[in-house]
């Protein structure tokens, strides 16, 4: 996980563009209570403050609304499960950020080894959930199988009492 902001403090990072929360919401398509859930619950870092107390947001953290509301809206994961799978990738871009050719061998192969456990996590959760949906659509599956055999019996007996 990237390092906490101290939300008490205004960004000193002047180049940087921040945002206030409503202008988050608007591109990211989600509410200001939404943002404000995302951070109680762990999913966004607290964001930096001006005097008045107004959250300040960074491109980073709009770009991991965006990561949350897509792993939420084409996965169907929970919240839990989109903080786990956005930490994972947080934690593999410090990874390479800090990756060097020229390090020595074992802390290569210990960033390496890092990288591999986390994306088996993440493999894991997916893998769970593709279970999951293959349990209802099988249970689905055999509904419907059901509700046409019943069709068939039925149009079979119409066609009995027609001949």
């Amino acid at each position: 996980m990237i390092n906490k902001r101290d939300p008490e403090q205004a960004p000193e990072d002047k180049q940087q563009p921040y945002l206030q929360i409503g202008e988050v919401a608007e591109r990211t398509g989600v509410t200001q209570r939404t943002l404000r859930f995302y951070e109680e619950k762990g999913l966004l870092q607290p964001p930096s403050r001006l005097e008045g107390g107004f959250r300040l947001y960074s491109e980073a953290d709009v770009e991991r609304v965006e990561r949350i509301k897509r792993l939420q809206t084409l996965l169907g994961f929970t919240l839990a499960d989109i903080k786990e799978m956005v930490e994972a990738e947080e934690v593999k871009m410090q990874l390479r950020a800090t990756y060097r050719r020229e390090a020595e061998v074992s802390e290569r192969r210990a960033k390496l080894q890092k990288a591999v456990e986390v994306t088996e996590r993440q493999v894991a959760v997916i893998d769970q959930k593709l279970a999951a949906l293959q349990d209802m659509k099988t249970h689905l599956q055999q509904k419907l199988d059901q509700y046409n055999a019943w069709l068939e019996q039925l149009e079979d007996k119409a066609a009995a009492r027609s001949s």
